[in-house]
């Protein structure tokens, strides 16, 4: 259920907001446009875990002195509904980039792609993609790859509490995980083919929930900017 304000200044004293973040925005897009509706108000703005681009769903973003807490709901457990492409790889291991192998999917059963999540499942070891956002040497992985350029990959730790796949219709597979921080669900999804000889890559992705916080109660991102452009501030004689 979507909390209401009243007036502009409770988003300083600090506020938590789910948003709905769109296709093809950045993360930063969200931020920056939330931002710029408190103008001329500077307030500060922040977001707790990233979204690629091409991944819709669910975006907590804090203002104000919520965001010293930041760091505390981006470590919470986090709900995942996609689809991945069997028979193919991509660079970006998703839609980003165009497929770079082919492979024939049309012998995989059902049952073995419903046993191969098993192995997944528990504490496990991914490497991020190349066109990731992580910073090496002060720039991002996906600069470098986009110069095409050798990125050093490093190992690391998640875990994967559930992974189910709740629709196969090859080359199409729906699925649905809960993971912990930390955990690219492309990287899972690329594993998850070349785990059955095969390839695989990201189609579609929503983060659904992030710790207690659901997808289901977010403000469309302009319903939001709309809903703070209305409000007055304490200082405002028509706000009386």
């Amino acid at each position: 259920m979507k909390k209401s304000y009243t007036q502009i200044d409770e988003f300083a004293e600090g506020q938590l907001l789910l948003v709905n973040k769109p296709y093809s925005w950045t993360s930063f897009d969200v931020v920056g446009k939330i931002r710029n509706s408190f103008k001329p108000l500077k307030l500060k703005v922040g977001h707790a875990g990233t979204l690629d681009p091409l991944a819709t769903g669910l975006l907590i973003i804090c203002t104000g002195k919520m965001t010293k807490q930041i760091d505390t709901f981006q470590a919470e457990e986090k709900e995942y509904t996609g689809t991945m492409i069997l028979g193919a790889t991509t660079p970006s291991y998703d839609m980003e980039t165009e497929p770079d192998k082919k492979f024939d999917a049309s012998q995989l059963t059902a049952e073995q792609l419903r046993n191969n999540c098993e192995q997944f499942i528990g504490d496990i070891q991914q490497y991020p993609p190349a066109h990731s956002a992580i910073k090496i040497d002060g720039e991002r992985l996906y600069e470098k790859a986009r110069r095409g350029e050798e990125v050093e990959l490093r190992l690391r730790n998640v875990t994967i509490n559930e992974f189910e796949l709740t629709r196969i219709e090859l080359p199409e597979v729906d699925f649905r995980v809960v993971c912990s921080k930390g955990t690219y669900i492309r990287s899972l999804v690329n594993d998850f083919g070349a785990t059955l000889n095969n390839g695989a890559y990201l189609s579609k992705l929503r983060r659904t929930r992030s710790g207690n916080y659901r997808v289901d109660d977010a403000w469309e991102v302009m319903e939001l900017v709309n809903e703070i452009r209305g409000l007055k501030t304490v200082n405002d004689p028509l706000a009386k």
